[in-house]
């Protein structure tokens, strides 16, 4: 089961995604990102040292790092 969250603004639920990604310079990062539906790469849970926030004007989940 993917992890959730529903946006206060619109009510809407996304689930949290994670996607390996090689850049140019050959350095691969983790991308992570919230979509409508669960699919290919739907993580459980949060991942250490981040926490979700949500943007004001649209509603969409945000994941930051912890300050």
């Amino acid at each position: 089961m993917a992890f959730t969250v529903t946006s206060k603004k619109s009510g809407k639920t996304y689930h949290l995604h994670e996607r390996r990604q090689k850049l140019k310079g050959g350095q691969e990062v983790t991308l992570y990102f919230f979509a409508g539906q669960p699919g290919e790469g739907a993580i459980d849970q949060l991942p250490d040292g981040y926490e979700v926030s949500e943007n004001t004007k649209t509603g969409l989940p945000l994941l930051k790092k912890k300050a």
